[in-house]
């Protein structure tokens, strides 16, 4: 088996979605992701056609809430939307963060799986950071784990789950 066939297995999907505001962004990181051996599936938008960031949200968010061992990156012109949104979705925690420190924490220490990028503007060096950081980090567990599983009583308490 060719090495990057193995690495492939070993990685998981990683699910991608933007608004119009950030499809260049999520261009960049899929392709960024392809060339880390990730699989990635990506749920749109495709165009720079106006579309609603929740829409996109809700994609991603249904992915990964979903499938065991799925990640998620979303972006739109700020990323705030998206966050707001994707963290509607019951079993995500949508972090939106700006640096690779934040991004590490945000797996370290409140399992973060669905990353959010502002769209407008990017720099390339630093989303490449930010992104590999999220994913090269993992969950520590211990008090962490205390308070994300505080984090999941509030959302049955509050959604009625």
């Amino acid at each position: 088996m060719k090495e990057n066939a193995r690495s492939q297995m070993k990685k998981p999907v990683i699910v991608l979605g933007a608004d119009h505001a950030a499809v260049n962004l999520k261009k960049f990181v899929g392709d960024l992701l392809r060339k880390e051996g990730y699989r990635v599936e990506d749920v749109g938008t495709f165009g720079r056609d106006s579309v609603d960031y929740p829409d996109y949200a809700e994609k991603v968010g249904r992915e990964v809430s979903r499938g065991k061992g799925k990640k998620g990156i979303l972006a739109c012109g700020t990323g705030i939307g998206a966050s707001i949104a994707a963290n509607k979705i019951p079993g995500i925690r949508a972090a939106l963060v700006a640096d690779p420190r934040s991004a590490r924490l945000s797996r370290e220490h409140d399992d973060a799986n669905v990353l959010v990028l502002a769209g407008r503007p990017y720099r390339k060096d630093r989303v490449r950071r930010i992104v590999k950081a999220w994913l090269a980090a993992s969950f520590e567990g211990g008090r962490h784990l205390r308070r994300v599983r505080k984090i999941a009583r509030l959302e049955k308490r509050y959604l009625g789950r």
